[in-house]
């Protein structure tokens, strides 16, 4: 069984994450996905709109993820490696050449999947934010 692994946040599930967890599902028979914690979150000066749970929840009922983690540190990464029998690690590609995912080559396949293009996180809050609210209706 090849296990495949990736590391985010996932807030405000949209097409682009769907669709990067279908590559990365395509690479092997097993998708781990860690989700950082709100705390983690939080020491990366990053709020998510749900919380780690609600996140956790909507992963888990993505077809194509097979067990959801928690990511708490930086650090952890080699240790979910050896712990789950990871044969690759799957980040987006604004990820690659950051030492935060490289180092991992000495223990597993990395590959970088190119973002969805057109759809964004942090595009979804900004584009958000500009919308007026809705009027009270007469």
């Amino acid at each position: 069984m090849k296990r495949v692994l990736t590391y985010g946040t996932y807030d405000l599930l949209h097409y682009g994450h769907i669709r990067l967890l279908k590559r990365a599902k395509a690479l092997g028979d097993y998708l781990i996905v860690a989700i950082s914690t709100d705390e983690f979150n939080a020491g990366k000066g990053k709020k998510a709109y749900h919380n780690y749970e609600t996140r956790k929840e909507m992963l888990e009922a993505v077809r194509y993820v097979d067990l959801v983690i928690p990511e708490e540190s930086w650090e952890q990464k080699i240790n979910d490696v050896l712990t789950y029998k990871v044969d690759v690690v799957v980040m987006g590609g604004d990820w690659r050449g950051s030492d935060r995912f490289e180092y991992l080559k000495d223990y597993c396949e990395v590959v970088y999947l190119d973002r969805t293009e057109g759809v964004s996180t942090t595009q979804i809050k900004k584009e958000l934010n500009l919308q007026e609210p809705p009027g009270i209706p007469d």
